[in-house]
């Protein structure tokens, strides 16, 4: 893992929330992206040379309506930049991390994802991000 590419925060309301983080950071969304696959809408804010990830659901069943339902909105997961996102996957096994997709998908913002499951990984959600070259 190199950095941290970024945090995503689960939201109810996208435009809502896309106006509080423009206020935050004195700068608007410089990305919006569905993820169908997920059932997300998402936006990316820049924070200096951080990156801020807000999800929305798009229907009822998508992972981050469960998670809103049941833990509210709020920091839903911390990714992480990696240059082999495969070994990377392997590697987090072999030392005992649940992965909960070991053949990674194509995520937002032109990545290929995986995540860990919380459990083995304190109660944070951790995404591992990998650019599609």
């Amino acid at each position: 893992m190199r950095k941290i590419e970024h945090i995503g925060i689960a939201v109810k309301d996208l435009e809502v929330s896309n106006l509080v983080f423009e206020k935050l950071f004195g700068a608007p969304a410089y990305k919006f992206e569905d993820v169908e696959a997920e059932g997300v809408t998402t936006s990316f804010f820049m924070n200096g040379p951080n990156k801020i990830e807000l999800l929305a659901a798009t229907n009822p069943e998508s992972p981050i309506a469960k998670f809103i339902e049941k833990k509210g909105e709020g920091i839903h997961h911390i990714a992480f930049d990696v240059e082999d996102i495969v070994s990377e996957i392997a590697r987090l096994k072999k030392e005992g991390f649940v992965v909960l997709n070991e053949i990674p998908k194509k995520g937002a913002d032109n990545k290929l994802v995986a995540f860990l499951h919380p459990k083995s990984t304190n109660g944070v959600l951790i995404e591992l991000c990998q650019e599609i070259k």
